[in-house]
């Protein structure tokens, strides 16, 4: 299973002093050293953490895959289009929010982001939808041209240990149910060194994209370490 390392809050410490480091770009190329298979990183639309400048840096300098989460506005497809990253992910994004909390609604939605994938896929960037664990968000995401999906882990992660196991298995069939739709599936958010091997165990899972924990361990361990600790749970 292929592992992507969100490296927004390598940025969040960087912008609480409004200084120039600890620099995104170095945590990126670590992280890539110690063997991630991509980098990912949300370009928000109140620029919290990571900035435009970053992302054009990270497009030159990644060597695996980048991964820009953002949302579907007409300002951020100009941008996407612009740098021209592997993919995008569209997310969607709340201003009072501390970090993404939910899936995108496709269903409601469906017209507006068949237009922005269809755009984003014309400049030759591979698009993505950040999904709940739902039936019909499945469905439409395949009917509006998206070629893969990252399914929201986050109701599992969070979940008390009594529930922890049906929120599992919503994540195992909706896998199931994005497989048969020809998608390609990923997943993240919430994911951490405790909780992430029975998400690893669904085969139709190609790719997680995992962040906070991985930059949490890599305070007090390092980059290198904590993005090969995980490497070793995602291929055991």
């Amino acid at each position: 299973m292929r592992l992507g390392v969100n490296i927004d809050h390598v940025a969040t410490v960087r912008e609480a002093r409004k200084g120039r480091e600890p620099e995104p770009v170095a945590a990126a190329v670590l992280a890539e050293l110690a063997g991630a298979d991509g980098i990912t990183v949300h370009l928000r639309g109140d620029r919290r953490h990571i900035q435009e400048r970053d992302v054009e840096l990270l497009r030159s300098i990644v060597s695996t895959r980048l991964n820009v989460e953002m949302a579907a506005t007409a300002e951020m497809v100009e941008i996407a289009i612009g740098l021209k990253p592997h993919q995008v992910t569209l997310v969607p994004e709340r201003a009072s929010e501390l970090t993404t909390t939910g899936g995108l609604d496709v269903v409601r939605r469906a017209a507006a982001l068949k237009k922005t994938v269809r755009r984003l896929q014309r400049a030759g960037i591979a698009v993505s939808l950040f999904v709940d664990p739902d039936g019909p968000q499945l469905r439409k995401a395949a009917t509006i041209g998206a070629t893969s999906v990252e399914i929201n882990t986050g109701g599992y992660a969070d979940a008390k240990p009594e529930k922890r196991s049906t929120q599992l298995q919503r994540v195992v069939r909706a896998a199931a149910m994005a497989a048969r739709l020809d998608l390609e599936v990923l997943a993240g958010h919430g994911l951490t060194y405790l909780n992430v091997e029975p998400i690893v165990e669904i085969e139709e899972i190609g790719e997680l994209n995992i962040g906070h924990s991985i930059v949490a361990r890599a305070v007090l361990v390092g980059m290198d370490r904590a993005v090969c600790e995980m490497v070793d749970l995602l291929r055991r």
